[in-house]
Formats: C-alpha cells, sequence, structure tokens
C-alpha cells in the first residue's frame, strides 16, 4: 500500500504542471474516484485545510490524504512521492537551462503550458463549488469577500480571522438559542 501510495503522487507530481491548484484535480481523481482510498467529504475537508495551513498546497493536501490513509508513515510516503519530481526537475533544469533559454521552441512550450494551467485551477474551483454546497447566501459572501480583498487591498489574513470570529460568534448564540428552546 505505502508503494502504491508513493507511486500515485509521484506520477502525480511528475504530470502536473502550473502547481498546487492544479494538482488538486488529479489528486482527487487519483484518491478519490479511482483507488477509493479518502471519501469526498473528507477529501473537500482536506483541501480546506491544506488551504489555510502554511505552505504549499499540494505538499499539505499530500500529507493529509498520505495521514488519512496510514497515518504519519503515509503522510511522509505521500509527501516524498509528491515533491520528488519537482525536485528532480528543478535539479535538471538548474543545470541544462541556460543553455536552451534563448531557443524559440521553449519560449512556446512555456506559453502553451499556461492556458493549461489556468485551465486546471478553473476546473478545480468550479468543483470545489459544485460539491461543496455553497448556499446563494455562502456564495454571496464568498464574492463579496473577494471583491473587498481586490478593491479595497485589504490583507486575506484580517478577512480569516474576521470570518473565524463571527463563525465562533455565530455558534455560540446558535447554541445558546438551541438550550432555551431545550428548556
Amino acid at each position: 500500500m505505502l508503494w502504491e501510495m508513493f507511486l500515485t503522487f509521484f506520477k502525480i507530481g511528475a504530470f502536473t504542471f502550473g502547481g498546487g491548484f492544479a494538482m488538486i484535480p488529479i489528486i482527487q481523481q487519483e484518491v478519490v474516484e479511482k483507488r477509493h482510498w479518502v471519501e469526498e467529504e473528507n477529501f473537500l475537508d482536506t483541501i480546506s485545510i491544506a488551504q489555510s495551513s502554511p505552505g504549499p498546497i499540494a505538499v499539505n493536501s499530500s500529507i493529509f490524504v498520505g495521514y488519512q490513509i496510514k497515518g504519519v508513515t503515509g503522510a511522509i510516503i505521500a509527501t516524498l512521492g509528491a515533491v520528488l519530481p519537482s525536485f528532480i526537475i528543478i535539479l535538471l533544469i538548474a543545470k541544462f537551462f541556460y543553455q536552451f533559454i534563448e531557443l524559440e521552441i521553449v519560449e512556446k512550450v512555456f506559453l502553451g503550458i499556461r492556458p493549461a494551467v489556468v485551465a486546471l485551477i478553473f476546473s478545480t474551483v468550479f468543483n470545489l463549488v459544485y460539491k461543496s454546497r455553497f448556499s446563494y447566501l455562502g456564495l454571496g459572501v464568498a464574492l463579496i469577500v473577494a471583491l473587498i480583498i481586490v478593491f479595497l487591498n485589504i490583507n486575506p489574513v484580517f478577512i480569516i480571522i474576521l470570518a473565524a470570529l463571527i463563525s465562533v460568534i455565530a455558534n455560540k448564540l446558535k447554541g445558546d438559542n438551541e438550550e432555551w428552546d431545550e428548556e
């Protein structure tokens, strides 16, 4: 199982261009749909936690998925599988890149990869929104928060802290109201 997990995450790391968000649909396909190692709802929770944790989302996702499957050993194996291809590719690029950077074909390859990366990221966002059972209120709040961050140039960390405080207060008030209803 650990070897299969390593190979799965190695393949994901090797064939996904565009960073962590581009890896999410591939991880989902491999560990949720194809191998059934993680349930869909747990995977969505994992992505939420991975995104809010410090560090690259692909590495965090690998850690959390590996941990769900095989504990600490699984987290280590999945993470190694996900990051080793990038590490190896970067070493090779660092060794040979300057010899080929001026070639027109190299420029065209990078220009061709960009739209695919945008499509993968859009696909990820669409799938996460569709499967997370957003209400219209939740979708409206997300849109308003995105607009506030973009147009008022407010640091997203402050928005996250404010949202957490509002959530704690709302759930506390909701809990207090349920206690009153029981009496």
